[in-house]
């Protein structure tokens, strides 16, 4: 390979993930302003309206709503609510998951439920990286013994897993941060940038 191209390759390998960075970030608050953002257009006088102002709406009724939630006079209202939703058939395929998923990373509680990095053994010879999420299956209505336990097995290249159920002889504990064993298995344990598998 010519000088020129590894030239090129290292400024490649430098630019995409800052390029894809803002550009999802880009998407992400052009979403948020586009939610509040064409109401307020409608909603105020021609040539009032000024970019941000559906962006800055947004956070204020995020901000609301989370009050509303937390407040004792209305939070037995909002928790109606989302039982109803949680029983209404099409919604509830959408909804429940996305609840859960918000639950999980909401107040820190992605560390607390995704307990610890285990390599699940499925052979002598066969075994993968995943996240303890659960060790006690007494609150779901299944007939799971009690030596089992749930991990999260996160696929390669791109968004997704599974989760399995096995004994707990079957797993062995790995000193290993989450982020870092989420990297790892999200890359395919490809070992390119030094500092970021330290």
């Amino acid at each position: 390979m010519s000088r020129l191209q590894k030239i090129f390759i290292s400024g490649l390998v430098a630019f995409l993930p800052i390029a894809l960075s803002i550009y999802v970030l880009t998407v992400g608050v052009a979403l948020i302003e586009n939610l509040f953002g064409q109401f307020l257009r409608r909603a105020l006088p021609e040539g009032t309206y000024i970019p941000g102002f559906g962006f800055l709406a947004t956070l204020g009724f995020i901000l609301l709503l989370g009050f509303l939630v937390d407040n004792f006079l209305t939070a037995a209202f909002f928790r109606r609510i989302q039982e109803k939703l949680r029983e209404v058939p099409l919604i509830k395929i959408i909804y429940s998951p996305l609840r859960d998923l918000m639950n999980l990373f909401a107040k820190g509680q992605s560390q607390h439920t995704m307990k610890k990095v285990v390599l699940v053994h499925f052979t002598n010879s066969h075994s993968v990286l995943g996240l303890v999420t659960r060790e006690s299956f007494e609150d779901l209505d299944l007939k799971v013994s009690a030596d089992r336990i749930a991990v999260y097995i996160p696929m390669s290249y791109g968004l997704g897993g599974y989760t399995v159920l096995v004994n707990k002889s079957d797993v062995e504990s790995v000193d290993m941060p989450i982020e870092k064993a989420m990297s790892l298995a999200l890359t395919g344990w490809i070992k390119t940038d030094p500092d970021n598998h330290k």
